[in-house]
């Protein structure tokens, strides 16, 4: 799905009117994704992945219960503390608050995800995670039916 911008107003405006499979507000800006373009795909017999943060993940949860949740965890607090500086885009605050964000995320995480996958390795975490899509059952009648007719 390709991003599509809109003034603070308009983005209200469909939270209110439930156009939003799930939203937040992430460093001052708001970011959701459109119900329909979930819903279209779905319908279509489509499998749906979305990189999203945990205030989203439980509004998915909500709304797609056979929704299958996967939380990609750092390899340590260290790490992503290495990493996050790493990037150096980001202050000693900001990192500091993104630290402690993560470490009650990932105490969070446990009641909502189904499969955790550690990041320590990109090429191994994508595996994994494939390995976990493919280990699942796909709908009768999906372009992934493994069923026999």
């Amino acid at each position: 799905m390709d991003y599509t911008f809109v003034d603070e107003q308009t983005f209200t405006e469909a939270i209110a009117g439930g156009r939003f499979a799930e939203w937040a507000r992430y460093s001052g800006h708001l970011y959701g994704t459109p119900r329909a373009e979930i819903d279209r795909h779905l319908a279509a017999g489509e499998d749906v992945l979305l990189d999203i943060e945990l205030v989203g993940a439980r509004q998915v949860a909500e709304a797609y219960p056979e929704a299958v949740m996967i939380f990609i965890l750092p390899p340590s607090p260290a790490e992503l503390e290495r990493r996050l500086r790493g990037r150096r885009d980001t202050d000693e605050q900001a990192v500091a608050a993104r630290l402690a964000v993560a470490e009650a995320q990932i105490e969070e995480a446990a009641e909502l995800f189904d499969y955790f996958v550690v990041n320590d390795d990109l090429d191994r975490a994508i595996e994994t995670v494939g390995g976990i899509l493919s280990s699942l059952p796909s709908p009768p009648g999906s372009p992934h039916d493994r069923t026999p007719d």
